[in-house]
């Protein structure tokens, strides 16, 4: 799920302490490292790669930013949705359907803020939902999720959340459970999306955890991240 990386729209949380124009350039670190670690994902589990962009017309942005052999689906949230699938739920609820819509057996939506999620993470999702499982979640550290996969269109896991508060993965788990869905857990990671979480990151990053994130690693080091922010 990603917005298409331009200057004053992509990763404001993260200006400052970047400029608009340095969080365009991280977003677009982030999206070519999260379609490459997707990339290697695939070659342990049968996935196939999508950014699920908005907004409409913005296309081009993505060329030359995702790993070779990614696709791109709209999924902006316009049209008809279900009562009470609201904000960006609109958007999930979009993409997830026009997966089904392309013949997938399951669909996971995936952040475009954990550029250092484990690849084991992204297998197991496939892997559980390949063996049966109906629903997955990823739980992130900050009370949302990094990834909800499932095998069919469940637009109530959309419906009724409070988008962007630390209540999104209690509520998805409460919507699950209220239609008798069944919903394993992967293990927690952390989004970046502010100054403390970016530090995490740089750290993360020279310390070898999660996947290595070459792309987000080469524009750290292009900005100086490390001692801006330590300054």
């Amino acid at each position: 799920m990603a917005k298409a990386p331009r200057a004053g729209h992509s990763k404001t949380r993260l200006s400052p302490p970047l400029s608009p124009e340095e969080a365009r350039q991280m977003s677009a670190a982030f999206l070519r490292d999260i379609t490459e670690n997707i990339r290697l994902a695939s070659q342990q589990a049968d996935i196939t790669g999508y950014v699920a962009y908005a907004p409409a017309g913005y296309e081009g942005l993505f060329d030359g930013v995702l790993a070779a052999g990614t696709k791109l689906v709209l999924a902006d949230g316009a049209g008809e949705m279900p009562v009470g699938v609201d904000g960006f739920g609109r958007c999930l609820l979009h993409a997830t359907r026009a997966l089904f819509a392309r013949g997938h057996d399951s669909v996971c939506v995936l952040n475009s803020d954990s550029p250092t999620l484990p690849t084991a993470c992204l297998v197991e999702a496939a892997q559980r939902l390949q063996a049966g499982d109906r629903a997955v979640l990823g739980p992130a550290e900050d009370g949302g999720y990094y990834l909800l996969g499932m095998t069919s269109d469940y637009d109530e896991l959309y419906a009724g959340i409070d988008w962007s508060t630390a209540e999104v993965a209690a509520q998805t788990r409460a919507a699950a459970a209220a239609i008798g869905l069944q919903m394993p857990e992967l293990a927690g990671w952390y989004d970046v999306d502010d100054r403390l979480s970016l530090a995490r990151l740089i750290d993360d990053l020279a310390s070898g955890v999660g996947f290595g994130a070459p792309a987000t690693a080469s524009q750290i080091a292009a900005l100086g991240l490390r001692n801006r922010l330590a300054a």
